[in-house]
């Protein structure tokens, strides 16, 4: 046995390793400060605090310690029992890891990683070990990413869609030229008798109705011949401004709203009449009890949505807004492709927005629709402004 002097030297000795390793401890956690590192009691109030904890959240140690941890989430998280889930869970299963947004001193956000570690002693639950991290640049990338990558997928789904249409659009106008080239010739007959000639005008009628389809369809996969000609768009608005009017109908209220400051824009006249007056009449149709459409124009300066990454540019937007009924996000996915329709059969070909996109696209800009359910609906026709 050893004397009890050289006991005591060695618990000396293990007692100051304990101090030196908790001071080292201490030093590590409080040179931090990309994490915030701290403490809980059991029931979730802060019982330390480091310098990444203020330079994350912006509390000092005065200001935080003896505080509950719930002040760091949301309203909406706390409504929902967030705080109380994360310590239940780290004390069922010995770790909580999650991201979501956290609230800093000055009320601004941040998306976050925690991590919620449960401490115990001899097996009693004594307290909790919370690292968060700022990882909201991060996540932001992801989004952009996620959207880029979505608008791609888009983008190549509509492009297969407007080849296959173009083709089918391209030979079936073929046909229609041959059928209205021999209904025109019938209809020159002598021997024709009135019968047969009422006939004819209604395969006549049926025929040009085919062929309108048919030019809504190449417009849509960019292949119809376009007549650009430099306009002042107001003053291209303001000759049809009446026609857009009237086909509102009794029960819509039209307003417009045109920026005066505005370059001028390379675009078919008639293509672009025909867009707005799409745009007029499905806003219309979204409002069979009435409402508003305001028509406005604006300058931007920005990339295009399916290139974000390209360098911005200005364009001349044309808006068509409305107070109806709004559309889901599926719908809004799929509104812009040929003959998809929410309208009831005989009412609507779904060409209406596949022609005003396309028409965008063939002018050189883009459309873009915003929408939401009970909020209205918004589309944007952009057409690349010109040198002043």
């Amino acid at each position: 046995m050893k004397p009890l002097a050289d006991q005591g030297s060695m618990s000396r000795t293990a007692q100051s390793a304990l101090e030196d390793d908790t001071r080292q401890l201490a030093l590590l956690i409080q040179s931090v400060t990309d994490y915030a590192i701290y403490m809980l009691d059991a029931e979730g109030y802060i019982q330390s605090w480091n310098p990444g904890g203020q330079r994350i959240k912006g509390y000092s140690s005065e200001q935080i310690i003896g505080q509950h941890f719930s002040r760091f989430y949301t309203p909406e998280d706390v409504a929902r029992g967030e705080p109380a889930r994360g310590l239940r869970m780290a004390r069922a299963e010995g770790r909580y890891e999650a991201e979501g947004w956290r609230l800093r001193k000055d009320g601004t956000r941040f998306w976050a990683s925690v991590v919620i570690d449960p401490i115990r002693q001899e097996g009693k639950l004594t307290g909790f070990a919370k690292i968060t991290r700022d990882i909201t640049e991060r996540h932001e990338t992801q989004q952009r990413l996620q959207a880029a990558q979505e608008a791609l997928a888009q983008s190549q789904k509509i492009e297969a869609i407007g080849k296959l249409t173009f083709g089918l659009a391209h030979d079936f106008n073929n046909l229609l030229t041959v059928i209205i080239n021999s209904l025109d010739l019938i209809s020159v007959r002598p021997c024709a008798d009135l019968r047969t000639l009422e006939l004819v005008e209604a395969a006549s009628r049926a025929s040009d109705r085919g062929a309108l389809l048919t030019r809504q369809l190449l417009a849509f996969a960019r292949g119809q011949t376009l007549a650009p000609e430099r306009h002042d768009i107001n003053d291209l608005l303001g000759r049809s401004m009446e026609i857009y009017r009237r086909a509102c109908g009794p029960t819509i209220e039209f307003q417009e709203t045109l920026n005066e400051r505005l370059a001028a824009v390379e675009v078919d006249t008639g293509q672009f009449e025909a867009a707005i007056l799409n745009l007029v009449t499905n806003s219309r149709d979204a409002m069979p009890k009435g409402g508003t459409i305001a028509l406005g124009t604006r300058l931007v300066h920005r990339a295009p949505p399916e290139a974000p990454e390209a360098p911005s540019r200005d364009y001349v937007c044309i808006s068509i807004s409305d107070n109806g009924e709004g559309m889901s996000a599926d719908v809004s996915a799929r509104a812009s492709e040929p003959f998809y329709t929410t309208k009831e059969i005989g009412k609507g070909s779904g060409l209406g927005l596949s022609q005003v996109f396309g028409f965008a696209a063939q002018s050189g800009g883009f459309a873009i629709l915003d929408s939401e359910v009970g909020a209205g609906t918004v589309v944007s026709l952009c057409l690349p402004a010109l040198a002043r």
